[in-house]
Parts: C-alpha cells; structure tokens; sequence
C-alpha cells in the first residue's frame, strides 16, 4: 500500500503489506514455509549477500510472509521499517544489540515487566553490559543517572503489570538532549493505543505474543526503527556508523540511511543472534492484527468498567488502572493513550498474599496462565511467579508487590467478569 500513511489504522491493520499473491492470487498472505530460496543465477546470489539487493536468501535472515508482517507493525507504528524476531526478550537484545558494547550502560524504568528487570538486571552482564534502573516519574533521576557510557533509555509505555503511564515526551527530550536512543516497549499499549515514535521513541518494541496476535497460540517479538535518529553524529554507535568487516567494510548508516538499524538487525542481528521468527507465528500475528482495534477498544472499555467496580469492594486495598479517576497518572492517558488505557492493571487485596492465593485459585472464567493481551481474560499472583526472581523491593518497584494481584482483561461479557470476581473475592474473606 504505496498509499497507506493516508489510510485509517483499521484500514492498515487489515491491508499493510500484504498483496495478492502474484503466482496463485491468493487474497490472504500465504506461509511460505521454506527454508531458502532459488537464485536467479551467481549474480544475484552475490548481489543479495552483498547487501547490494534487497530479497531472499534464507528463512534465518528473511522470509516472504515475515516480510508482510513487518511491514505492516512498521506502518502501524509509523516507523520505516521493522524486523521480527522470535519473543519479546529477543526483540529487547536485538535492540540493544548494535548499541552497546562491554562496559556500556542502559537507563531502565524501574516499572518494568519481571522478566525484563532480571534480563537486563543479570542476563546481559553476560556480554559487560549493565543496566541502572531509574524511577521514570523522577526526570531529574533519570538525566543524572546518564553518564558517558550510557548508550540508550528503555521504558515501557504502559507498563507491565501495573499499567502505569510513562511520560514519554519528558522522557524522549532528556534523552535528546543527551544524544542517546530512546527504546519504547509498546506491547501494552500496541500502536492503537500509543504509538511512541510520534512522543520522541528511536526505537519500539514488542512482544507479537501479547495483544497484537491475541489468541494465545504463537511466541513473536519485533523492533520498530523509526528513521530518525542520526547513528553518525558521535562514536557512540560504531556498529551502525563505522565500516563493518563482515561486509567489506560497508558502513550501515552512510549506506542505508533511516533504514540503517532494520538492515543491521537483519543482516547483523538476526545472522548472528538466529532470534528468528517462522513463518507460522507470523500468520496467526497477522490474522490477529486483522481485528488489533477492535479487540484493544473492548480491552480497555472492559477494564475500565471492571476495575471500576473492583475500587469498590470492601476487601480490595487498591487498584492501578490508570483509566481511574483515583489514578495518579489519569492525566497522562489523554495524552499518551487517548484511545484508553490498557487491559492490563493490578489489585492489590486487603488479605495479603494469602488472600490473593485464594482468589487466583477461586476464578472460574478467568485463565491462571502466565500470558498477558489474550482475548481471554488471564489473572496471575505475579510475586510468586512472573517476578519471583526479584527481591521484594524490587518487585514493589515494579508494581508486584505480594499483596497484588495481575489482571488482563479480555474481551467477554464484562457483566460475566464481574460476577467470577465477586464469587473469588468472596473467597477470600
């Protein structure tokens, strides 16, 4: 769609990369489940892994049904081009991959989903990376903790599992101001909701396997680049700036220009790193990002309503949702998220960890699991879980603290949901 900046976004999540398959007509994009892929003749062989012709080569690097995929995610962010990977940690490594290098930093929020503080926290002190979390709500905290080795500034937009709200435009200037990358995790939110690139985001995030294919079946991740950060104009990147020797000496940026970071999460990163995705996970996110507006408005008018009702009750201490007027961070959603605020909140019960054993253990309709963005409704005890490796400051820091219960709202009879909460906090009493 040569045409689609013009279009509508419920236009796009249908039509955005894809076309009618040229050979056979085919309206919906087909799997082309094949490892690699017939050269025209050793001319073209040289010149695709020369990076001097865009196509495909082999399913690690490139794939025709992954291709529409990415398209369409880009489009959707307003990015310039995207690059899915396997789950939405390795979409978080390819991101930092061409950044950081051994004794570099990345600024983190300290409201961060439990598997990404223990991944930045321990997993990339592997490679003399580091990480130095940063309560994001503090701007004047997160300018400070910058230094010379500092390479990005990570954040979630809204954040797992709290649903809290992160200033993004505060939070893009400083990171302006100090030539440095800002990374967007938009998974919560999806691009329906917010879309980081237009607060100042270089780079956004997601885990494919939440909201966006939203069924529960497929683990995908993907990095949105933007196109707009100049990769050249200090020696902070040397990876996206300086000649690369596996490539002649070829320089990504000089070469490639706004399109530099999604050719070297290509022909770098995923070489590299093999974080693929296959072909059958990008057709089911595709068939989910079909109806991604649809099911989010549900998401978020069912939340609103659910975590309304759950304020109320006399056995739960308080709810996060940021849609509530009670909210600290009511204010932010019109601004960062006009459309709603999420499926995605915590409650925290009077009862205490106890309590909330109990409760998870007495819903009916919703799904003990450890998934999130499902059109079904899920609830997790995320400090015995999902953030168990955490220390319990650190879990309050990130909204697990507990006491507090995780609840992704699905897209059910909200009058349905409402009476299983009411028979499972009963329970607890």
């Amino acid at each position: 769609m040569e045409d689609g900046p013009t279009y509508g976004f419920d236009t796009l999540q249908i039509h955005a990369g894809s076309r009618p398959d040229p050979v056979t007509g085919a309206r919906q994009t087909p799997i082309y489940q094949s490892t690699a892929y017939v050269f025209r003749d050793a001319e073209h062989a040289a010149a695709l892994f020369n990076l001097q012709e865009v196509g495909y080569i082999y399913s690690r690097l490139t794939n025709p049904t992954v291709s529409v995929l990415q398209e369409r995610i880009a489009t959707l962010e307003g990015g310039v081009g995207a690059v899915c990977c396997s789950s939405g940690h390795a979409a978080q490594i390819m991101a930092l991959f061409p950044l950081m290098s051994p004794g570099c930093n990345v600024i983190a929020s300290t409201r961060l989903y439990g598997g990404t503080v223990t991944q930045f926290s321990q997993t990339i002190r592997r490679f003399g990376w580091s990480a130095k979390f940063v309560d994001f709500d503090d701007v004047e905290a997160v300018k400070n903790a910058i230094d010379e080795n500092t390479r990005a500034v990570f954040c979630e937009s809204i954040a797992n599992p709290g649903g809290y709200i992160t200033d993004l435009k505060a939070i893009s200037a400083i990171s302006d101001d100090a030539g440095l990358p800002l990374i967007v995790d938009n998974t919560t939110a999806t691009p329906y909701l917010c879309r980081p690139i237009e607060y100042g985001a270089t780079l956004v995030v997601h885990s494919t396997t939440k909201y966006m294919t939203g069924n529960g079946t497929v683990t995908g991740g993907c990095v949105v680049d933007s196109g707009k950060f100049d990769w050249s104009a200090n020696q902070k990147f040397p990876s996206l700036s300086e000649p690369e020797p596996a490539y002649h000496g070829l320089r990504f940026h000089e070469t490639f220009g706004a399109l530099a970071f999604t050719f070297h999460g290509i022909a770098v990163g995923l070489r590299d790193l093999g974080m693929t995705m296959n072909p059958q996970a990008a057709h089911y996110t595709l068939m989910g990002l079909e109806t991604l507006s649809l099911r989010m408005q549900r998401h978020s008018d069912n939340a609103k309503q659910i975590a309304g009702w759950l304020e109320e009750q006399d056995t739960v201490e308080s709810v996060t949702y940021a849609g509530l007027k009670s909210s600290p961070y009511f204010d932010r959603v019109k601004n960062v998220c006009p459309k709603g605020a999420g499926g995605l909140f915590t409650v925290a019960l009077k009862g205490g960890y106890e309590s909330c054993i109990k409760f998870v253990n007495s819903l009916e309709i919703f799904s003990h699991v450890s998934n999130l963005g499902d059109s079904r409704s899920l609830v997790i005890h995320t400090a015995s879980t999902t953030h168990r490796q955490l220390t319990v400051e650190q879990q309050i820091a990130a909204g697990s603290a507990p006491n507090v219960v995780r609840i992704s709202i699905g897209i059910e009879d909200p009058d349905d949901l409402i009476a299983d909460l009411k028979q499972a906090l009963a329970s607890t009493k």
